[in-house]
């Protein structure tokens, strides 16, 4: 399968509801006078090569003006850097440009970062270790589920551990950037959303080995040395259980919160994640992190269901959360067309979220404000 994640993207919001012209007169709800701490908002932006510093500068300016609180832009998307590394292939040393320009223009710029995924040739040559193995013995390097770019890594693996690691010191030593923003992390999909099986002819009505990881012997022997239990060997529909279910969870979750997050508080950066509402099916327990607020992909259209569905998951979600931090409702922009935008950020405030981030800066409507 050949698709790439714009085209994956792409297709996905167009399913049902499809890119429209937003209505240029939308204003979010604002704070009470009450309100102490008033909302944040936020966009992704995913860069484009060879623009001026003039125009980026202008981007900025821009977001401001609009009510923008911070630009969320995607600096390594599982190959090549956006800014200056020993460690990866440089696109373009922007990054650090960018943080200058966000000063100017009083907004924040947190560096978003793929974490699991890893389509560097080097790695997948020289170390194949590296990656995820599905229910079939099959590596995510060799057989990606759904896209060619799902070449996932697997988060028990010491090196890696380093090598994101690594990577976040690099980002964490940035001056003056105001955060690192974790995307991807976790495992794939063992189950995608609803309205994304027609897309690749799939039907998911149970957890099915291809789709299930990390079934590498990293994995299956930490498993066994805690249970007893070989999930590939003694376990006769691994799918049942829940324990095997849970060491999954807590895989990603030992990641994050033992190495990541202290990577990035060596320099005093915030810590952020974007997250999956469905956090079963990507084996990303998001409620037990140690980060300082979440971005949870709240597309409503991706699963079949109503508007509504942002508030009730919003809801849950903030109640599940060991400690409280802010979490912004993250908003898919193609499927909110018309009055949709203004409805999902009011339903987003009034159901607890301290603010929303819209995917993407490139759906934005010219004359959006909140």
């Amino acid at each position: 399968m050949s698709i790439n994640r714009r085209e994956f993207i792409h297709r996905a919001g167009l399913m049902s509801l499809g890119i429209a012209a937003l209505n240029p007169l939308l204003h979010s709800c604002v704070a009470s006078s009450a309100d102490e701490h008033p909302p944040r908002h936020w966009v992704w932006i995913t860069p484009e090569k060879g623009l001026s510093e003039e125009e980026w500068k202008k981007r900025f300016e821009t977001l401001a003006e609009k009510g923008f609180h911070g630009a969320i832009v995607q600096i390594y998307a599982s190959h090549k850097a956006w800014y200056s590394t020993s460690l990866l292939p440089v696109e373009e040393p922007l990054l650090e440009q960018l943080v200058k320009l966000g000063r100017q223009s009083g907004l924040e710029v947190h560096a978003w970062m793929w974490t699991m995924p890893n389509n560097n040739p080097y790695y997948i040559e020289h170390h194949p270790e590296f990656f995820a193995v599905n229910g079939l013995g099959q590596p995510s390097f060799s057989h990606p589920a759904y896209v060619d770019y799902y070449r996932f890594m697997c988060p028990n693996q010491e090196g890696v551990r380093d090598f994101i690691c690594n990577n976040v010191k690099e980002l964490a030593m940035i001056d003056d950037l105001d955060g690192i923003h974790f995307d991807y992390i976790r495992l794939p999909d063992v189950i995608i959303a609803e309205a994304l099986q027609p897309v690749y002819n799939i039907v998911q009505d149970r957890e099915y080995p291809p789709y299930d990881y990390c079934y590498c012997n990293v994995c299956r022997n930490l498993f066994k040395s805690q249970t007893g239990i070989d999930p590939l060997k003694d376990l006769q529909d691994p799918a049942a259980s829940e324990q095997w279910r849970q060491f999954r969870y807590n895989s990603v979750t030992n990641l994050v919160n033992h190495h990541l997050i202290p990577e990035a508080k060596k320099t005093g950066k915030m810590a952020t994640a974007a997250v999956f509402p469905n956090w079963e099916s990507v084996r990303q327990q998001w409620s037990q992190w140690d980060m300082d607020a979440f971005f949870p992909m709240l597309y409503h259209n991706f699963y079949n269901v109503p508007l509504e569905w942002i508030g009730e998951h919003l809801e849950k979600q903030i109640a599940a959360l060991k400690k409280p931090v802010p979490v912004y409702s993250g908003l898919f922009l193609p499927s909110l067309e018309g009055d949709l935008l203004r409805k999902a950020i009011d339903i987003s405030m009034n159901s607890g979220a301290k603010g929303v981030a819209l995917f993407s800066y490139h759906q934005l409507p010219e004359n959006f404000r909140f």
